[in-house]
């Protein structure tokens, strides 16, 4: 759906300011609609020049609309984006025009009832930018206390929106928490005095222990700290607070005043009692901070097994038992770093540029000092699941040593010979004897893209390549074989292992490619 903005741009003469003016009434309306128990429609006069403009030019056209909560609807059809006319809106025409309210009836479909209509002028720096319409159904019965006391505030926004003093220049409340009328409303007066309780609001009094009559009376008079109440008289402008009265009981307020010529007549202030909320998100935080303890344990528990590990492999002889120990530390390694990292994060979802921070110096501190490689990072994943970002790590550290053993090995001899203490991670040949193949310099680079519908990791080295009729599926590489099977059964996604082929001359090396269908990867700046 369109926005406001999108809706005005090049159909209206809306200037930056004015539009601004508009984007906050829509972001608070609902108050208005519940209070008058109407529909609302928010009309602006279309710009001479634009486009769809046609007949005697009189058109407006509809850039919001909102339905109350406490009753029922009269407008059934969206109306937002559409354009109206003189002919179908007359009243709405003549307040654009007039600057003046306007009281009638408007048949919003061929063959419908025709429905009140009032139309307020919305003014911005006492200029007339938009109309406030009021749909309502026909009158029927007699309006009770508590509808007569909810129109006749609507009747004071009406004039404040006439007089270019809602909304308010800053608005900060328009929250999922934010009390509606259907909440509970307080009207106090100029002096603070309370002057009509709604029932809802009555039942939230009561549960902050106040059983006193109201009416007449301060807050204050009945133990209830109001600084908020005084400050929104005071300032002029709407303010929130909380207010624990004790220690289970806690209710949301929202002080709106209320102005006449400039003046603050009283105050609107909505109730909400929150106290389950609260109560949710007592208990959310002390989840919270269980599963990071969880995520802590997990990891000490794991860097004692990866400590375990080094230390029996340093005692073992050259050969593969000491290699696969020193591999399986590794391994286990990685998976401890995504509990660390889980262990700080209040969420499920992990920053995994941070991981890749981690492995990168993880397999620069197994590079031996005869080899000459460089690593770099290009691109961003953000946020990844935590069910993703396990496996992905142990997946991206296979790939990164797999490259470092492997990718640049030549023929040549060097001058290291197996059982040399450059590192744990040494390449040595079957039983430890012979000499080791020579490392030559390299780049290795792993590239990384977020676009909400896949993830994409790429490991891209310029070593001497993958060997001709090579086949993923028919490796009897260990690493490898745990890559393939944690992309394809865990995180149901693919692999591609290449040759590099960018038309470079002489250009040579790997690319691998692991693309992860997901829809909950948060991109950075999300």
């Amino acid at each position: 759906m369109a926005t406001p903005a999108e809706l005005a741009f090049g159909r209206t003469d809306l200037d930056d300011g004015q539009l601004g003016h508009l984007q906050r009434l829509l972001g608070t309306w609902g108050i208005l609609a519940d209070l008058s128990f109407s529909d609302l429609v928010l009309l602006a006069p279309m710009a001479p020049d634009a486009p769809e403009r046609h007949g005697d030019g009189t058109e407006l056209v509809i850039l919001g609309q909102m339905r109350p909560s406490n009753s029922a609807t009269v407008v059934e059809h969206d109306l937002v984006g559409q354009t109206v006319t003189g002919a179908e809106w007359p009243l709405a025409v003549r307040t654009v025009r007039s600057g003046e309210v306007s009281r009638g009836e408007v048949i919003l479909e061929p063959g419908d009832e025709p429905v009140r209509l009032h139309c307020i002028p919305v003014r911005c720096e006492g200029t007339t930018v938009a109309v406030l319409a009021r749909l309502a159904a026909g009158a029927g019965r007699r309006p009770g206390h508590l509808e007569r006391t909810y129109r006749d505030l609507f009747d004071r926004f009406a004039i404040m929106l006439a007089e270019s003093t809602f909304p308010f220049p800053s608005e900060e409340v328009a929250t999922e928490e934010a009390p509606r009328v259907g909440d509970g409303v307080v009207l106090v007066d100029e002096e603070g005095r309370v002057r009509y309780a709604s029932p809802n609001a009555t039942n939230a009094l009561h549960r902050m222990g106040m059983y006193s009559q109201t009416e007449g009376r301060r807050l204050t008079d009945l133990g209830i700290e109001e600084s908020a109440i005084e400050w929104a008289l005071a300032s002029a402008l709407p303010v929130v607070e909380e207010v624990e009265r004790r220690p289970d009981v806690t209710v949301l307020l929202h002080c709106i005043p209320l102005l006449a010529n400039d003046d603050v007549t009283g105050c609107l202030v909505l109730m909400r009692d929150v106290t389950d909320v609260r109560r949710l998100d007592r208990l959310l935080l002390s989840k919270d901070a269980a599963i990071r303890e969880v995520h802590h344990r997990v990891k000490n528990n794991l860097q004692t097994i990866s400590a375990l590990l080094r230390l029996q492999a340093r005692r073992l002889s050259p050969g593969d038992g000491r290699v696969a120990l020193f591999e399986a530390e590794r391994r286990v390694r990685s998976i401890a770093i995504v509990h660390e990292i889980l262990s700080r994060e209040p969420s499920d979802q992990v920053p995994f540029d941070e991981i890749v921070t981690s492995l990168i110096r993880m397999a620069e501190d197994s590079v031996v000092h005869s080899q000459d490689l460089t690593f770099e990072v290009t691109g961003q994943l953000g946020e990844v699941p935590a069910d993703v970002a396990t496996p992905l790590a142990v997946v991206l550290a296979e790939l990164l040593q797999n490259a470092v053993e492997h990718a640049f090995l030549h023929s040549k001899v060097g001058d290291l010979k197996a059982g040399d203490s450059a590192g744990p991670f040494v390449p040595t040949t079957p039983g430890g004897g012979g000499p080791i193949p020579y490392q030559a310099p390299g780049h290795i680079r792993v590239h990384l893209v977020n676009d909400l519908s896949c993830l994409v990791l790429e490991v891209i080295d310029d070593g001497s390549g993958l060997p001709e009729g090579f086949d993923i599926d028919a490796t009897e590489s260990l690493g490898l074989s745990i890559v393939r099977d944690l992309v394809r059964s865990q995180l149901e996604g693919t692999i591609t292992m290449r040759n590099r082929n960018d038309g470079d001359a002489g250009a040579t090396g790997t690319i691998v490619t692991i693309e992860l269908p997901t829809q909950e990867a948060q991109p950075i700046g999300q």
